[in-house]
């Protein structure tokens, strides 16, 4: 995760010199005026629907938790509803389309199970299964291993069970 995040201002002066590079271009085929009449009203747009779309993900959320429904699948529809809005909000012409590309419901069911599934990888499988329900499991047919492996909850010695004392393997 640490390595992650030292990309981080890479990719912003990365999008800062795209949104710049695309703003020149639309301004030489548009029109300089036209092409800041376009980022504003996009970014008012935006301004608009941040606001329609955290009162829907609040909503969903409300209702998932009054029927006693895993609120995750609401969750990750608002944020992603909410991130969109974001980035149609922030002044930029290629930000502005991903925000519109993330509001189109396909596309956003889609970044919602990307969302989903990177929650599922970095939570306990006991908190997925508070945010997201049961998980449904592939299970392919094959040979079933011979060997489980040691498990925790089984004493190393038998003997030691018997007695209450827990021998942990290798002391």
């Amino acid at each position: 995760m640490r390595r992650t995040w030292r990309f981080v201002p890479l990719g912003l002066l990365a999008g800062l010199v795209a949104e710049v590079a695309v703003f020149v271009l639309v301004g030489r085929a548009i029109g300089f005026a036209w092409a800041v009449l376009v980022v504003f009203a996009a970014s008012l747009a935006g301004l608009l629907l941040l606001r329609r779309e955290g009162m829907r993900a609040w909503r969903g959320f409300r209702v998932s938790v009054e029927s006693h429904q895993p609120p995750g699948r609401q969750l990750t529809d608002g944020l992603v509803g909410l991130v969109g809005a974001l980035l149609l909000a922030v002044p930029g012409l290629v930000s502005g389309v991903v925000g519109v590309a993330l509001l189109v419901p396909p596309l956003r069911r889609l970044a919602g199970a990307g969302v989903q599934r990177a929650t599922e990888r970095r939570v306990s499988s006991m908190v997925a299964g508070d945010l997201f329900g049961p998980r449904r499991v592939r299970v392919y047919p094959g040979a079933p291993s011979t060997d489980p492996g040691p498990s925790p909850q089984r004493p190393a010695d038998p003997a030691a069970a018997i007695e209450g004392e827990i021998v942990e393997p290798g002391r």
